[in-house]
This record gives structure tokens, sequence and C-alpha cells, in this order.
């Protein structure tokens, strides 16, 4: 038996009075956007008749039988008008302790494509329960962060809309003090001892084994209003470099500290050198 071509128009019959039938029929969730007090199955019976496109999903030639997904007919469309780095007006759809699904809204006002904010995209804040941020139906604005073609996947992020809360108070956390810049060699800074963050001390071991670091100290530390990851962060400041002295910042939890790299390396050196400590510190 022939079978008909993966995209075809298709008119929309129900027959099982049960929501099981109306899930087969995988409908785009313009429609339950549209009308989000109907239940899956109210929907899908006052589309009775009507023509819409699907795409064919399994075919079972032994039982006549086979299963369409609107769903995917929508994202062979619409999906090509996409990428990395697009905003988009959403609403908020399912919600999962591991993030949520946002239906994306286009240009004709009909949210065709789906994707997901996955909890640690959810706000800068650590977020410990989705449901405390996120509600269905919440209207919500994101970011496209990466897309999946052969899953007919998008992954989208919401905080990424927002400044990161430490580059916005940085000078805030650590004030800028007149005429101290950094801390004396046994890592004492205004008469108090700075213990390095958890794990830094491995990393700092490794940095001073590559080529071109010569120094490494804690200039500054401060404390965020609010925790922004548990887990060790570290990147390499835009600030601009003094007598070959580039800034690191690391954070974890709460804590925020200012590392003053030694080096003869340029900015991508530092960045390489990073990647290969990284690479070796578990």
């Amino acid at each position: 038996m022939g079978l008909p071509p993966p995209l075809l128009p298709a008119k929309l019959s129900l027959k099982q009075p049960d929501a099981d039938a109306a899930k087969l029929a995988r409908l785009s969730p313009a429609h339950y956007c549209k009308e989000p007090h109907k239940t899956i199955h109210e929907i899908a019976e006052g589309m009775t008749n009507s023509l819409i496109k699907v795409k064919i999903i399994a075919a079972d030639e032994g039982n006549r039988n086979l299963v369409f997904s609107e769903r995917e007919a929508t994202w062979a469309k619409f999906s090509k008008g996409i990428k990395v780095g697009d905003v988009y007006a959403g609403r908020v759809g399912l919600v999962e302790d591991y993030g949520a699904f946002v239906h994306l809204r286009f240009p004709d006002g009909l949210h065709h494509l789906t994707g997901l904010v996955h909890v640690s995209e959810v706000s800068w804040d650590l977020v410990r329960d989705v449901r405390d941020v996120l509600t269905e139906g919440q209207e919500v604005r994101v970011k496209v962060t990466e897309i999946d073609w052969q899953r007919s996947r998008i992954a989208l992020s919401i905080k990424q809309l927002e400044e990161d809360p430490l580059l916005e108070t940085l000078d805030k956390v650590i004030p800028q003090d007149d005429g101290s810049v950094g801390t004396d060699p046994s890592g004492v800074y205004n008469g108090i001892k700075i213990e390095p963050l958890p794990g830094l001390s491995d990393i700092f071991k490794e940095l001073l084994l590559e080529e071109g670091i010569e120094d490494i100290r804690i200039n500054r530390q401060g404390f965020e209003k609010r925790v922004v990851s548990q887990d060790l962060q570290l990147w390499l400041s835009n600030a601009v470099p003094v007598d070959r002295k580039f800034i690191l910042l690391a954070r974890a939890g709460r804590q925020v500290q200012e590392i003053q790299l030694t080096t003869t390396l340029d900015q991508e050196g530092i960045k390489k050198a990073l990647q290969h400590v990284l690479e070796r510190v578990p």
C-alpha cells in the first residue's frame, strides 16, 4: 500500500469521546491558546469537519491505522522563520519541575510553536520550584537560545532578556575604594583574610602552570543580595587591563570575588588558558 505525502490537508473527525483521541490529533498550540478555557477535547470537537494540515507520524498498515500531527506540520512551516537570538512574546503552557513550556506568538497573532524554558533559564534568582515564578496562561517574553532541528525542539530563556544582577550591581556589591587596588601577597584585603571560593584554589594552581600566567590574587570580595547560582561561575571581565593585570570575576551563592591576573597573554590567550584548566579541574 503506497503511503500519502508526509504533509497533507485532512478533515478532522473525532469518533471517540475521550481525551486520548484528542491527544492523538496533536493539535497546534494556536487552537488552545485561542480558547484557553476549553479542554483539548472540547477544542477538537469544535474543529470537526475543519480542514487542517497534518503530518503522518505513525502508520500501521496491518490495522489500517494512521496517526497524524498538526503540531509537526506547523513546525515544518513556521520553524524556518526562527533563529537563535530571536525574541518572542509567548504564553506559558504546561509547567513542570524541570521548566515551563511557552507557546510563541507570531506576527499573525497566533501561537504556532512551543519551546521549553528550562528551570535554569527562568530567572537570575535561584528557582527551587518553577511554579513559584510561572503559571499557566501567563504572558512572558522569551529569547530563543537553541534550536534542535532533528527533534523539533526550541530552547528558550526568560532571564537572558534581563541584565545579570551581578553586572548591574558589581560596583555596589564591591565598592571601589581610594587607592587600594589589591590584596597583599598573603591574600589579606583591608585587614581581612579572603578565602577563595570553593574550587578556586585548584583552578589557581592549574592556571599558574599555564604559560604566560605570572601571578593570581584575589582583589576584593562582596555579597549579592540574592542567590544567583550555587555553582561556581568564573569569567573574564571586559575591564581594560592595567600593567598586564586582567580582572576575573567569580561567584557562588551570594559571594562575589574579583581576581587579579598578571599575565603576558591577551584576552583570547587567557580564555584559552581558562578553558584548558577547566577541562582538567573537575
